[in-house]
């Protein structure tokens, strides 16, 4: 099992991330913005009768929320297809079951007629439960088909009234079908126990949390979620990865999906060239309870199995999304027709389930690749992966020895002045 993180490896992560957030060359066909379908958002809003409290600015959560959806609805893109669910909002009884499935939609997702959704909205008043897994079901059903952008916006003032059916849960299972669905949350007025399910909800799908206690912050969110809905589309290529390195497919610079069993390698190979350099990160979601101390292990090797760099990550139960990476400049060759290199990708994890969870299919796993030019001095940013740490740690050395010649001569010095007195 996998029980340490290098410091090495954060900064190999943080630079595999910033390559898959590179523009990918024109050739590559993985991972490529669509473009061919509008990305959509629907605005799930908590309407229990909870939001009747006037803690916001002086007015009811429920006049934040309208406030905040008017001007919204004003700032849409007009790319962007819109729709508006509720739950909470039509059943006023103490009937459980009946308020639990209490989710509509108000707003039907599609081009924006404004007018129209601004007057669905004023006729919004808080009734009732706050089923909020059954409304997110709903809102994934909302969104389905395209291959566009998909985002789920959800308001609350309080946290499921509705268990068994864990939001959570129903965030992962949302996760697990692989659509491309984002749920971002946002909290009004939280307390610790809402904090902590809205964030479960958002870090299930890789959304966001946000919490809100007043008007314009809620605004200035929603706007900035919905406009980041209309931002490229990058669709990962589904791939299988093999069982050993000589069955593995060639992957070009891209994202790439898999699944990946509990325990199992997943082999891929990535052709480098002389003066290039392997930049590749990976992520596993636990998209069901696994069992807490679990870790993530990325190894690039040479064809004849010898480690050429690696990444690892490990967690402690407290994130669903495990990531690591690497990156390996190959040096320049002196021969004009230098053949590129086999590097071959190991993808390792070691989570594991209680009796009873379901172990297939595999976990979820999203693989970035990215081959570009190398830095000019290559082996000295391989160099046993201190890189140019090397003359920071031959300065520390000088200092050091520099700082035992002084101690020592002061040493004796006392020595000889404490013999003379």
């Amino acid at each position: 099992m996998i029980t340490r993180t290098r410091l090495a490896t954060g900064a190999c992560a943080l630079l595999a991330a910033l390559a898959a957030g590179m523009a990918f060359p024109a050739g590559a066909v993985a991972g490529e913005p669509t473009g061919e379908d509008a990305p959509k958002v629907d605005l799930v809003l908590d309407a229990s009768g909870s939001m009747r409290t006037r803690d916001i600015d002086g007015g009811t959560r429920m006049a934040a929320a309208k406030q905040a959806f008017n001007e919204v609805l004003d700032a849409t893109p007009e790319e962007v297809q819109l729709g508006i669910r509720t739950l909470g909002a039509d059943y006023p009884g103490d009937d459980r079951k009946t308020g639990c499935k209490d989710t509509a939609q108000l707003y039907p997702v599609g081009p924006l007629d404004r007018t129209e959704a601004k007057t669905a909205v004023a006729t919004l008043s808080p009734t009732g439960w706050t089923p909020i897994g059954p409304a997110l079901l709903k809102a994934a059903d909302d969104l389905d088909g395209g291959d566009g952008s998909k985002r789920i916006v959800l308001i609350s003032d309080g946290e499921d009234t509705c268990a068994p059916l864990d939001p959570c849960e129903v965030a992962r299972e949302i996760a697990a079908k692989g659509i491309g669905l984002t749920i971002d949350t946002l909290g009004l007025v939280p307390n610790t126990k809402m904090r902590q399910q809205l964030s479960c909800i958002a870090e299930a799908t890789g959304g966001t949390y946000t919490s809100v206690e007043h008007t314009d912050e809620l605004t200035d969110k929603v706007n900035q979620l919905v406009d980041r809905a209309a931002d490229p589309v990058v669709t990962p290529v589904a791939t299988e990865g093999a069982d050993a390195c000589a069955k593995a497919p060639t992957l070009k610079s891209g994202l790439y999906t898999d699944r990946e069993e509990f325990g199992q390698q997943r082999w891929y190979r990535v052709d480098v060239e002389p003066g290039q350099e392997l930049r590749a990160s990976v992520s596993v979601g636990a998209d069901r309870a696994v069992n807490p101390s679990y870790g993530v292990l990325l190894r690039a090797v040479t064809v004849h199995g010898r480690e050429i760099v690696r990444g690892e990550a490990a967690g402690n139960g407290r994130t669903d999304v495990l990531s690591t990476g690497l990156r390996y400049p190959k040096q320049e060759s002196d021969e004009e027709d230098a053949p590129a290199e086999a590097v071959c990708l190991q993808v390792t994890n070691s989570f594991s389930v209680a009796s009873g969870v379901k172990t297939t299919p595999g976990l979820p796993l999203e693989l970035t690749v990215d081959v570009v030019d190398g830095p000019g001095d290559s082996d000295d940013v391989a160099a046993f992966g201190l890189g140019r740490g090397w003359w920071l740690l031959g300065l520390l050395v000088l200092v050091g020895f520099l700082a035992g010649l002084l101690w020592g001569w002061l040493s004796r010095w006392r020595f000889a002045i404490w013999r003379t007195n």
